[in-house]
């Protein structure tokens, strides 16, 4: 099908939504960050704008306080996917442990892939199945050599976005 410059719309059902000819499919879904943090902070406004319902939790009553946050892993469903944005706090475990009883979509941990994740050893110690420590993906997000935290939430998201629709990211199509 050739594009049809009197209507505004082509072929191409993406390019359509990108030039305002076509409006986007809304799907509800969910952004979780657990631990308050600069990233978490970046993360939930960029997702926000990417159409993720975002929710902040830190087990932490103060630091949930001055977060706005939640202090205990909602319920979620499968449209939900959940970050953990400090693989450093000791609640560690017990966050992963309540975010895998959840049928989320996702689970991920930032963290250097050059170093072992903390979350395997955290989670075995809580009794946790290997199968469902082999649910946590890390590293998280597109390898786009981001150091900040804005580049940091900007990585994960294109990454969710990448494993959402089934695609590998970066450059290759």
């Amino acid at each position: 099908m050739a594009d049809n410059p009197e209507s505004g719309s082509s072929a191409d059902t993406a390019c359509d939504v990108a030039h305002g000819a076509a409006k986007a499919d809304t799907v509800e879904r969910t952004l979780v960050a657990v631990f308050a943090s600069p990233v978490a902070g970046y993360l939930l406004a960029y997702g926000r704008d990417l159409g993720y319902t975002p929710v902040l939790v830190d087990p932490d009553p103060q630091r949930a306080s001055a977060a706005g946050a939640v202090t205990t892993v909602p319920e979620l469903d499968g449209s939900a996917d959940v970050v953990v944005t400090d693989h450093h706090r000791a609640e560690l475990g017990p966050m992963l442990r309540d975010a895998l009883r959840e049928p989320a979509r996702w689970i991920g941990v930032l963290g250097n892939p050059r170093h072992a994740g903390p979350h395997v050893a955290a989670l075995t110690e809580l009794g946790v199945a290997a199968a469902d420590i082999a649910r946590v993906h890390r590293p998280v997000g597109l390898n786009i050599g981001s150091r900040t935290p804005p580049e940091i939430a900007i990585a994960t998201l294109a990454g969710l976005i990448a494993d959402r629709n089934g695609r590998p990211g970066g450059f290759e199509f």
